[in-house]
């Protein structure tokens, strides 16, 4: 059980005492034998003080040993989170499902923890609850394969979905209101081998708060933006994978575009935003309310501004291309690995290179990196081992920083994200490139001075911001 410096607990274990609880007596919890629990506690504290309160409160006998201070401390970090926003929050983080809050402290604990999505998945023995926290899945508490079934109808009734359907996917929309914040959750639920696996993806965040300048643009390249969205007509285009923030950057943009005398429509799916002043459309395939259709009929209500979800198929492209020839600036994502990239997958979904030349005023690609937590972030002597083999680096780099962990980043060594960009303005260069169908550019935006995905992860590594492991993936990908 013991590993290192800290406990590692299983999901059943864990859920034996609260965070609060964890917290409060600085315990953890070992095993449980007999109906009795077992639980491990801080060195310094005296188990003859607390053992009669931790009986009455968890209703059952209870066996104390004494622990180092540092292991407790450090398995309460990374297995007992603790919302450091709000203190009141904290003693309201559920301890399992017998709960009868259980999906609703669930959410709200997902959202403290500024969690984009929950899971929750049943397995042939058991079924657990993971969190994604800045881009990674955390298991957080394991089920009883008992209790599945009600929680799933649960979540169905709260999301107005059929809990007959078990044989086919179902997706619905929650939405979560507490006496503090209000957002909206979008379900999908899918069938799968054992039983029917559920993800709650937390939306409609408000993008008043979102500042362009923050987000991870340098100075240069917030100019050629800039540019880009000025012009009264054409097309920006932002790439990446799914959860690299193209929606954050699409808003952030909006926002600056926002005023009382433009008229600005969005189709999207599903809406993770709400901006006042932006008259927005959820995406409803099922009823024939598709990018395209929407996209048709935004022409009859008079826009100025248009921002489609993505670019999915040959359809919504070609209609993107006609709203940006008659006089519209048209925003949107689609999804390559490079920002030039996308000028070869438009001309690949039909779009005549002639019209994307006189409509493309900008791509932009653009990943998210997690950054190294500043208080235990640990310098290191560099070898060039650690590069991929296709990478050559810029610069030559005697130290690197790595990740650690500490109380202050719940032991995962990392604290936050930021995002890289790529932008490519298309000047009378690139558009005759793109209008005879040359795709090899990669001299040409050398010597603009056009700066990769991979410069700017390098960047973020030299300074250190961040770490090999997270910059690795964007540089094995450097032509």
């Amino acid at each position: 059980m013991e590993d290192k410096d800290y406990i590692v607990l299983n999901g059943d274990i864990q859920q034996l005492v609260s965070t609060a609880q964890a917290w409060h007596y600085s315990i953890i919890p070992k095993n449980i034998i007999n109906g009795t629990v077992c639980l491990l506690i801080d060195e310094n504290k005296n188990p003859e003080d607390v053992k009669e309160e931790l009986e009455i409160l968890l209703g059952k006998n209870i066996l104390l040993e004494k622990c180092p201070s540092a292991i407790i401390q450090k398995t309460l970090g990374i297995y007992y989170r603790k919302n450091k926003t709000n203190g009141e929050n904290q003693k309201k983080t559920l301890s399992g499902y017998k709960s009868e809050d259980f999906v609703y402290n669930l959410i709200r604990e997902a959202a403290s923890f500024k969690s984009s999505d929950i899971h929750i998945e049943i397995y042939e023995e058991e079924c657990r609850v993971r969190l994604r926290i800045d881009g990674k899945l955390i298991e957080k508490y394991k089920l009883k394969k008992e209790d599945y079934p009600a929680l799933v109808n649960k979540i169905k009734i709260q999301a107005n979905l059929d809990i007959a359907e078990k044989r086919l996917p179902q997706d619905g929309r929650i939405f979560f209101a507490s006496e503090d914040e209000k957002f909206d959750i979008r379900v999908s639920i899918l069938p799968s081998l054992y039983g029917e696996k559920i993800v709650l993806r937390l939306l409609s965040k408000d993008a008043t708060s979102i500042d362009i300048h923050e987000l991870g643009f340098s100075e240069e390249q917030l100019g050629d933006y800039f540019e880009g969205i000025k012009k009264p007509h054409g097309i920006i285009l932002i790439s990446g994978p799914t959860g690299s923030g193209k929606t954050t950057s699409l808003y952030a943009t909006l926002k600056i575009l926002n005023n009382p005398n433009t008229n600005i429509l969005t189709i999207e799916d599903p809406i993770e935003y709400t901006l006042e002043g932006v008259n927005q459309v959820q995406l409803k395939e099922a009823i024939g309310l598709t990018f395209a259709s929407a996209l048709r009929t935004f022409l009859r209500q008079d826009p100025d501004i248009i921002m489609l979800g993505e670019i999915r198929d040959n359809e919504t492209a070609r209609m993107a291309i006609r709203a940006a020839l008659t006089g519209h600036l048209v925003l949107s994502t689609i999804h390559t690995n490079s920002a030039w990239g996308t000028v070869s997958r438009l001309i690949d979904m039909e779009v005549p290179p002639f019209l994307l030349s006189g409509t493309l005023n900008l791509t932009v690609a653009q990943r998210l990196l997690r950054l190294l937590c500043p208080a235990c972030k640990k310098k290191e002597e560099l070898s060039n081992d650690i590069y991929p083999k296709t990478f050559l680096p810029p610069e030559s780099l005697t130290h690197h920083h790595t990740a650690t962990g500490c109380e202050e980043c719940f032991y995962t060594g990392y604290k936050g994200r930021k995002a890289v960009y790529e932008v490519i303005p298309i000047d009378y260069t690139l558009s005759e490139k793109i209008k005879n169908a040359e795709m090899d550019v990669q001299e040409l935006l050398k010597n603009k001075g056009i700066k990769r995905l991979s410069d700017r992860a390098f960047d973020l590594f030299k300074t250190g911001m961040t770490s090999m492991d997270e910059i690795y993936p964007i540089l094995i990908n450097t032509i």
